[in-house]
């Protein structure tokens, strides 16, 4: 008795949560890209600030007109502003890493959950088919002891 091959009838839905799941890793791992980037650009901001404030003492210690003064402090300001804007990025990007780790989490729990009905039913069919082999097989047996009987 040959067995039929198994077929899941959902398999294309299947496929599309394969699809759902790729796409969401590949969304993690361009979040993480920037999230890289704004790390770098925090970095930056703040070795800025660091080079705005020496710059603002140094303009405080020599000799300097009152304009000097103003322009020295707007500089120190302005660098602490973007310091302070890369720091608030850089949270909107973990904020966004983590909302994309929870999507990837899901598109992965209903791909397994698919996988594992899959398993389940492929298992169910095999086990089936064992057994209708193995009744065949009874039958022959059985026929072939009755054929014994017979012509004993």
């Amino acid at each position: 008795m040959e067995t039929p091959s198994f077929t899941f009838r959902l398999e294309r839905i299947r496929s599309l949560r394969e699809r759902a799941e790729a796409t969401a890793q590949e969304d993690l791992a361009h979040e993480l890209r920037l999230r890289l980037r704004g790390e770098a650009m925090l970095l930056d901001a703040t070795q800025a600030a660091s080079a705005a404030t020496q710059t603002g003492r140094n303009a405080v210690t020599s000799v300097s007109s009152g304009t000097d003064l103003i322009a020295a402090q707007a500089y120190m300001e302005r660098a602490e502003r973007a310091r302070r804007e890369a720091a608030l990025d850089l949270d909107r990007r973990d904020v966004e890493v983590a909302a994309r780790r929870v999507a990837l989490q899901a598109a992965a729990r209903d791909r397994q959950v698919l996988d594992k009905l899959k398993q389940r039913q492929h298992a169910t069919h095999n086990a089936e088919w064992a057994r209708r082999a193995q009744g065949a097989l009874d039958e022959v047996a059985l026929s072939v002891h009755r054929r014994g009987q017979v012509a004993a």
